[in-house]
């Protein structure tokens, strides 16, 4: 094989990038927009104005556009070997004695460089973003309110502080409720002094208040330590449940995480005996992403040679979407098969990007044939 690059791949390169790049921007800013909408809806809870969402929205287009490449990646390479194939140019690259093999490389290329772009930001300027626009969101709809990475929500009312790993709200047809779980109360004294811990396996806020559930208290005196268990244990509170509801959802995010917050969160939780497999199916997830990206597109490119050269745009964008989301399906549905029978994450992310290399490698063997 000749040295690498040569004009004729740099020019296939520059179509490639060309199009993958137009075709995330359009991506990232329906995405947006879509968010934007919905962001609307939040504002004027508590301090939180329209400049707070736009500055919301802003921070986290970094890791949208982390999310959106891989899609985006496809759908651009298929557009553009579509338009290389229908202006017959690849015929003429092929009749130079250009090999097959020779033009998946020419459009991988330029994909693995930009996808290296994508892990920096994914580990770097993405999360970190992320963060600090829930942090923003969170300050402004509640002052006593702040969500930290590991270790959940934590509330604050007077002297009393509360911390919660997971929050979800439930309902049984007739009446939704707030459910808080692994939830632990800090009350302290008016000297500052620590009264009392509760640990609660949940916390749930109906009409008729709070509700803690297996409740195991520690209460520190002067010169003793005490220690009481109760089934339930109504909690006189008046804090907002609706604005807690609201940043149940930013508890705990490991999908907005890098790979080394993951691989601490994943370590805080098994110390302290916490679940933590939804850490390390997205800890997984960030190490099997460039291997996503090309399987994707190296299965996308024998179509170049055979169907998207009579076909339309119409056709190119149809094939891109059917490809990005039959994959995106299956490796879904892979992973939480994964997560339901307890085998190694590793093997469910492996296997769909393997699917996808043997069907493009015997979609090119046959187009060769």
């Amino acid at each position: 094989m000749v040295p690498f690059p040569k004009i004729h791949d740099l020019y296939v390169a520059r179509v490639v990038v060309g199009t993958v790049l137009l075709t995330w921007a359009v991506l990232v800013g329906l995405d947006v927009v879509l968010a934007m909408v919905d962001e609307i809806g939040n504002i004027g809870q508590g301090s939180y104005t329209f400049a707070n969402a736009l500055n919301y929205i802003a921070h986290s287009v970094p890791r949208r556009a982390y999310t959106m490449f891989p899609t985006a990646s496809v759908i651009g390479a298929l557009m553009a070997l579509g338009q290389l194939a229908s202006s017959s140019e690849l015929t003429a690259l092929r009749a130079l004695g250009v090999s097959r093999k020779r033009l998946s490389v020419s459009v991988a290329a330029p994909l693995v460089v930009l996808t290296g772009l994508m892990m920096v930001n994914g580990e770097t300027l993405a999360p970190w973003a992320q963060r600090s626009a829930d942090t923003m969101r969170s300050a402004a709809r509640s002052n006593d309110m702040i969500v930290a990475q590991y270790s959940g929500l934590w509330a604050r009312e007077g002297d009393t502080f509360l911390n919660a790993q997971t929050g979800h709200e439930r309902s049984d047809g007739k009446e939704r409720w707030l459910e808080l779980n692994d939830v632990r109360l800090f009350e302290f004294g008016d000297d500052g002094r620590l009264q009392s811990i509760a640990h609660a396996g949940s916390a749930e806020h109906r009409s008729s208040g709070w509700m803690l559930r297996k409740v195991k208290r520690t209460w520190f005196e002067e010169r003793a330590v005490t220690q009481t268990e109760v089934d339930e244990e109504h909690w006189e509170s008046n804090l907002d449940s609706a604005a807690l509801a609201a940043n149940a959802g930013n508890i705990w995010r490991p999908r907005y995480m890098s790979a080394s917050e993951l691989r601490e969160g994943i370590n805080y939780r098994k110390r302290n005996e916490l679940d933590a497999s939804e850490f390390e199916e997205h800890y997984w997830g960030h190490w099997f992403y460039p291997l996503n990206v090309l399987a994707l597109c190296l299965a996308a490119i024998p179509f170049a040679f055979g169907s998207l050269r009579s076909g339309g745009m119409g056709r190119r964008l149809f094939l891109g979407v059917v490809f990005s989301l039959g994959f995106w399906l299956l490796q879904n549905q892979v992973v939480k098969l994964a997560a339901v029978y307890k085998f190694d994450y590793r093997i469910a992310y492996l296997v769909p990007p393997m699917i996808m290399l043997t069907v493009s490698w015997y979609l090119f063997r046959k187009r060769s044939g």
